[in-house]
């Protein structure tokens, strides 16, 4: 059974195309929980190298707790699941567990596009920016584009086995042979 989907040149699921996602998700979380533990005043400050009180703004500001919990401790969990998504399965995953592929795309990609969302509202309705925010947003974005390969690999590895007339439901959540 090769690890390799029909027609791709490398392995969407090999050790050293995740072992980098992994690790990006490893240093987002680092630094949303930082900014959660400011938000949270666990730390009284902040680090900010650039933008003087940016981020003191940015972090204090309504947007950042519109929902129960800050905008910073929710990306410290996305990042969390990321990097658990990124580390379940071996190496032919997206064939034999497409719905961790599935979720590992959902956490890397539709949320790391709010990250872009909230680096936007900065300047426009703060007229500020927050250094680790915009680190942070660089993380996300740059997990993306490794993420989705993975996600396509399995889409098509479920597309065929409904053109072959198989259970996609089935290989959904239990895989497929070789």
């Amino acid at each position: 059974m090769t690890a390799t989907p029909a027609g791709w040149q490398s392995n969407p699921s090999a050790w050293s195309q995740r072992l980098p996602l992994v690790a990006l998700a490893a240093a987002g979380f680092a630094i949303a929980g930082y900014l959660a533990l400011y938000q949270y005043r666990v730390v009284s400050t902040v680090w900010e190298p650039f933008f003087g009180q940016g981020s003191r703004i940015v972090l204090n500001s309504p947007l950042s707790r519109v929902l129960p919990v800050s905008d910073a401790t929710l990306g410290a969990g996305s990042y969390l699941l990321d990097a658990v998504t990124g580390v379940i399965g071996g190496v032919r995953r997206w064939r034999s567990m497409p719905w961790i592929v599935i979720v590992f795309g959902i956490a890397v990609g539709p949320l790391g596009l709010v990250s872009v969302l909230l680096v936007i509202a900065q300047p426009v309705l703060y007229g500020a920016y927050c250094a680790l925010c915009l680190a942070s947003a660089v993380i996300s974005l740059s997990m993306i584009p490794g993420a989705m390969d993975e996600v396509l690999a399995s889409l098509q590895q479920l597309r065929k086995v409904r053109r072959d007339g198989g259970s996609v439901w089935l290989a959904f959540w239990k895989g497929t042979p070789s």
